[in-house]
C-alpha cells in the first residue's frame, strides 16, 4: 500500500479514486493533482513508480491543499466559533440538531441519535 499524507491508499484502485481516501481531497482535487504531476487518471496505484508517488506527495504536502489534521482542526474551530457566537447555526450545533434547515418532526435520526421514549405515554393494547 502506498502511503500519502499519512494515509494508506489502496494499491488496486485507479489513482484518481485512491487519492480520494485522503481527507480533504475529492475527485476534482485528485484530477488536478494527477494532471499537474502528469499521470494518467486510469493508471492503478500499484503501477506508479516511486518517483511519481514522491511527486504526488510533494504536491499534496505543499501549502496548496489543506488536508487531514489541518482541515479537521479548521472545521472544528469554525464550528466552535459559531457556537461561541450563539448564532442560529451555532445553537443548532450545540443542541445536536440539523443545521441546514432539514425537518426534525420525522427523520433527523442521524443527527439526533436513537429515539428516546417519552415518559408518561402509555401503549394502547387491544
Amino acid at each position: 500500500m502506498a502511503r500519502i499524507a499519512g494515509v494508506n491508499v489502496p494499491d488496486n484502485k485507479r489513482a484518481l479514486i485512491a487519492l480520494t481516501y485522503v481527507h480533504g481531497i475529492g475527485r476534482f482535487s485528485a484530477r488536478q493533482i494527477l494532471k499537474e504531476v502528469g499521470i494518467d487518471e486510469t493508471r492503478r496505484m500499484n503501477s506508479l513508480t516511486e518517483d511519481e508517488l514522491n511527486a504526488i506527495r510533494s504536491l499534496i504536502d505543499s501549502d496548496k491543499y489543506m488536508i487531514e489534521g489541518d482541515l479537521r482542526r479548521e472545521i472544528a474551530i469554525n464550528i466552535k466559533r459559531l457556537m461561541d457566537m450563539a448564532c442560529y447555526r451555532g445553537i443548532r450545533h450545540r443542541k445536536h440538531l440539523p443545521v441546514r434547515g432539514q425537518r426534525t418532526k420525522t427523520n433527523a435520526r442521524t443527527r439526533k441519535g436513537p429515539a428516546k421514549p417519552i415518559a408518561g405515554k402509555k401503549q394502547v393494547t387491544k
